[in-house]
């Protein structure tokens, strides 16, 4: 299955990382920077908003970027994957057994999850319950909402 500490990506999803990362680093932290200096010139940091927030935006930019180095640090490509059984990687596409209702998820990493493009989290229930099954294998996936049945009907 997966190893909690390892982040899996996609080489897009990995680009997107570092993309963000530079980002932070090189525009964001600077503006901030520059933010903080304007707002301590203004005098009296006790009731100084303007500082109190910029200093707030530091905190979070650099809670990000320790967020991000870290997720590189422990990061797994997600790259050639089979379609014998269902794994991080595939696109499965799946029938709902109790109301005949088709759906397809891409299953990547919980960092690249979005449901609104039918990519879904590795540490989904769904996925869990897909996980080393076939095509034309009925799984019981067990959510929040009570247990239901799917067939695999294609693993790409």
């Amino acid at each position: 299955m997966t190893d909690k500490n390892t982040v899996y990506l996609t080489e897009e999803g990995l680009s997107e990382l570092k993309k963000e990362l530079d980002d932070l680093i090189n525009i964001k932290r600077p503006e901030n920077i520059q933010a903080i200096k304007e707002a301590r010139s203004l005098g009296d940091l006790s009731e100084n908003a303007e500082y109190d927030a910029a200093r707030n935006e530091q905190a979070q930019i650099e809670g990000r970027i320790k967020q991000l180095e870290k997720m590189l640090e422990h990061v797994s490509i997600i790259t050639e994957v089979s379609t014998d059984k269902v794994s991080i990687g595939n696109t499965v596409a799946i029938k709902y057994v109790d109301d005949d209702e088709e759906d397809e998820y891409k299953i990547v990493g919980s960092q690249e999850a979005d449901p609104f493009e039918s990519k879904i989290s590795n540490e989904s229930p769904i996925a869990q319950a897909l996980f080393n099954h076939k095509v034309g294998d009925i799984v019981t996936v067990d959510s929040p909402n009570g247990s239901y049945e799917v067939e695999i009907i294609d693993i790409k």
